[in-house]
């Protein structure tokens, strides 16, 4: 077997080993965690809340192009704070572990929703933002990775966990994860 057909057959067996949480750890099958938390997601739409995304590097990218589409696809109020002026001023105002949750202190409201992408688990501004939004009574739903014991993967009402330590396969994943959501939400939508 050659290096491509590994890298496809692991992908495969990565997209069958994703491990799901909800609240206080309680184990979640795939199809059942994509449900709750498309649940969580259409519920904006009535109460007029709004979708958070949160990100580093190739999370971040996730989050922009979600937005974007649950904006446009799904008429879901949806926004990043990836904005250079926006990031650079947190940063250097408040130091980069709080340049998230800054913004959320301001922007978020009870009711919104914070999708919390990394994938170690550990950064400091990902983690930061979850308690920012945890103190203005939103919901959390987190996507991570590599170390089992990260603790994003335990910090949100519906937790998405990729099992291995290679940014490539847990960024793919996490992306399909998102798609899974918004192709799913259209469900309660139509």
């Amino acid at each position: 077997m050659n290096t491509i057909e590994k890298y496809i057959d692991e992908f495969k067996l990565l997209l069958e080993r994703i491990e799901c949480t909800g609240p206080g750890g309680g184990i979640l099958e795939f199809p059942a965690a994509i449900e709750s938390a498309c649940t969580c997601i259409y519920a904006l739409i009535a109460s007029e809340c709004k979708l958070m995304f949160v990100g580093n590097g190739g999370s971040a990218a996730i989050g922009s192009h979600m937005a974007t589409d649950f904006c446009r696809n799904r008429r879901i109020r949806a926004l990043t704070f990836n904005e250079g002026t926006m990031l650079t001023c947190m940063g250097n105002d408040f130091g980069y572990e709080h340049v998230f949750a800054k913004p959320i202190e301001l922007f978020a409201r009870k009711g919104d929703c914070l999708i919390a992408i990394s994938s170690s688990g550990q950064s400091k501004n990902i983690l930061n933002a979850v308690r920012a939004a945890r103190a203005k009574d939103c919901n959390v739903i987190t996507l991570s990775g590599f170390k089992k014991d990260n603790p994003l993967r335990a910090a949100g009402d519906i937790n998405f966990y990729v099992p291995v330590e290679h940014y490539g396969y847990v960024e793919i994943i996490h992306q399909y994860i998102c798609h899974a959501l918004i192709d799913n939400v259209r469900e309660y939508i139509l």
